[in-house]
């Protein structure tokens, strides 16, 4: 019961909404950010609880040699790699944005952008900038910053060396060839 009312109070459900999906009957593409990372999960309502049927953390990513940052590049690329592993791909479902709100190429869009791609029946109207879902945004931001020294080693040290979107076409190649 605590549970319910921490998330009442604090306005982390909403319940009219969910209640909306809900008797949908259709399953719902549920994406959430977290500060490092993307989870993408394909969930079905039950009675006695919700069943996840496939989950993607960009974490995942890994192993097609992917940093996890929580940024579009990787939402995408999450959201691609979800509609791999997603044994029935003729399901239908909704996109359930949560408490997010909707901004127009944003990281949760980018992640449904990835799934419609995979070829997952999501019901959207997505539209999404292609260069922003390869990171030539950031690559772009990256040589800008590279004129500050310090500023370009505290933001993006940790960023491959090269290209951002060679590196983005090269993990989006793997991913759909396996």
């Amino acid at each position: 019961m605590r549970v319910f009312r921490r998330r009442r109070d604090r306005a982390l459900t909403n319940y009219k909404r969910r209640i909306a999906l809900i008797k949908g009957g259709v399953d719902r593409l549920v994406v959430r950010k977290t500060t490092r990372s993307v989870i993408v999960q394909v969930v079905r309502y039950e009675p006695d609880g919700d069943k996840i049927i496939c989950s993607t953390d960009a974490r995942e990513l890994k192993k097609y040699g992917w940093e996890t940052r929580c940024n579009i590049p990787t939402a995408y690329l999450s959201g691609l790699l979800t509609s791999k592993k997603l044994k029935e791909k003729e399901l239908k479902m909704v996109f359930d944005i949560g408490i997010y709100k909707p901004m127009k190429n944003s990281v949760v869009f980018a992640a449904v952008k990835g799934c419609v791609d995979g070829g997952l029946k999501v019901a959207s109207s997505i539209e999404f900038n292609e260069g922003r879902l390869s990171g030539k945004h950031i690559s772009d931001f990256m040589e800008k910053a590279s004129k500050e020294k310090e500023k370009y080693k505290n933001q993006f040290s940790k960023y491959p060396s090269g290209s951002l979107e060679e590196k983005f076409k090269e993990v989006k190649e793997r991913i759909t060839k396996e």
